[in-house]
């Protein structure tokens, strides 16, 4: 960790929200040399008993771990998370099938989220200039002002003044409320017709029961389960899934034989009573799609991850496109002199079409991830892409690569990705109409003997007909 840069009289900054993006940011801040304080609405989740809130498994991938590593924190957080360097595809009859997600030696990271939360917020409090409020609700605050009202678990109320608030207080964010009420403000939310239950699969003789080298997926076409390794050896399975699907299944019998149809080989992994006992634990939980613009209001107040634009995990990329929503903010307050009349509104003009471009990737990812990856054709893409990515590595870049493997930023990855999709589809066009062409001149100069061709011609269509009629 570097010291705090001096400054005479130093600008307080509240950062609302103690997740992942909020610690993070707090860091941020408080490496600029600015008086900071984090408001969490939760208890402090490092002395809870039990910890609320989201527990699918986080993916780490190279925009998270940059941010990470402007702190000091990616060698740690690293050290802690297990690599996943392919896809594991299970075909209903069990058979699996690796694909892999780039080149030899890149894989993502599976991170537990509580955990990183826990670091992140310990490594923000290692800074003099940081303090942090727990169990303080966020009631009211002023654009105009930077004047917050915090109400306390007690019915206590504070009052706190700041020179710039961040809202990094999630997908229901109480700071962009305040947004809303502006003209000009533009917001959507979306929430998909899926939702999600997770269940645990344990270790199975204190190993774990699958290969942890890869995120695992059964993809189902309508829906699909994944399963992503834990530090404990147990495997977090995420069952996705549309909400009347889920309402359909009402007893432990009919999980048996939901699971038998389509997961038959997780449930001696999973366990029959664990799986009748866990399915009815929770019921399954929505996933909401959240775009807005601007993300700033003035030189007052800003919105980052969530809060900002909350995302599907389908590509993994919820946590990562938070992260470095930080670290294109500190980016921009290293140009242009930490003047945030300056800073905010660029922000909103550089990173707005960035969010809003892997909030579309997230939704197409999951038919991908559901039912894409069992076309025959999506697997030839796959290693097409590869293999020109192999020998034109400049100019042939797969999409999944752009996005989880560098940080160029996603609206650029997407364009990019639809003119090299043009080009290689008119490639393969071209190339099989030559090949026709070819075929047909040769045929025409060297016309076979028909005579030789009427007995392969008869044992051909009398196997054709054996196939219809069987």
């Amino acid at each position: 960790m570097e010291e705090p840069t001096g400054r005479l009289t130093p600008k307080k900054v509240a950062v609302v929200g103690g997740g992942l993006v909020g610690a993070l940011n707090a860091c941020y801040f408080a490496k600029r040399g600015f008086d900071v304080e984090v408001f969490e609405t939760r208890e402090d989740i490092r002395q809870a008993k039990v910890v609320k809130g989201r527990s699918i498994n986080l993916a780490l991938s190279h925009r998270g771990r940059q941010a990470l590593k402007h702190v000091g924190m990616e060698d740690k957080i690293v050290s802690q998370g297990i690599p996943m360097h392919a896809r594991m595809i299970h075909s209903p009859s069990g058979k699996q099938s690796p694909i892999p997600y780039g080149k030899k030696g890149q894989f993502i990271l599976s991170v537990d989220r509580a955990n990183l939360n826990k670091e992140l917020l310990t490594e923000a409090e290692t800074y003099p200039n940081m303090k942090m409020n727990f169990d303080h609700k966020l009631k009211d605050w002023s654009p105009e002002t930077g004047l917050m009202t915090f109400t306390r678990l007690d019915g206590s109320h504070d009052q706190i003044q700041a020179d710039l608030i961040v809202g990094c207080d999630g997908a229901f964010s109480a700071i962009r409320k305040q947004f809303l009420r502006r003209s000009r403000f533009n917001y959507s939310q979306t929430y998909i017709p899926h939702g999600y239950m997770e269940l645990t699969m344990p270790p199975v003789n204190g190993e774990f029961a699958m290969k942890p080298g890869y995120l695992h997926i059964w993809p189902r076409n309508t829906f699909m389960m994944i399963a992503l390794p834990n530090s404990d050896k147990t495997f977090t399975c995420t069952l996705f899934m549309p909400f009347d699907e889920f309402e359909k299944i009402t007893t432990g019998d009919e999980v048996m034989e939901f699971f038998q149809e389509y997961f038959a080989d997780t449930i001696p992994l999973i366990g029959v009573d664990a799986l009748k006992r866990d399915y009815f634990r929770l019921p399954g939980q929505a996933m909401v799609s959240i775009k807005c613009s601007p993300y700033h209001i003035g030189d007052k107040c800003v919105l980052m991850g969530d809060a900002a634009h909350a995302v599907v995990p389908f590509y993994g990329q919820g946590m990562n496109a938070g992260f470095e929503d930080c670290i294109v903010f500190d980016e921009i307050m290293e140009q242009l002199n930490e003047d945030f009349s300056a800073v905010l509104p660029e922000y909103t003009r550089v990173r707005v079409p960035d969010d809003h471009a892997i909030a579309d990737l997230a939704m197409y990812n999951y038919i991908e991830m559901r039912a894409h990856v069992n076309s025959k054709w999506f697997l030839f893409r796959k290693h097409l892409d590869n293999f020109l990515h192999f020998f034109l590595p400049n100019t042939i870049v797969p999409l999944y690569t752009m996005v989880t493997f560098t940080r160029t930023r996603y609206h650029k990855a997407v364009d990019r990705w639809q003119w090299q999709d043009k080009v290689i589809n008119r490639g393969l066009l071209f190339g099989a109409t030559g090949a026709v062409l070819g075929g047909s001149y040769l045929l025409f100069k060297n016309p076979p003997d028909i005579n030789k061709l009427i007995i392969p011609t008869e044992k051909m269509w009398a196997r054709l007909m054996s196939l219809w009629t069987s």
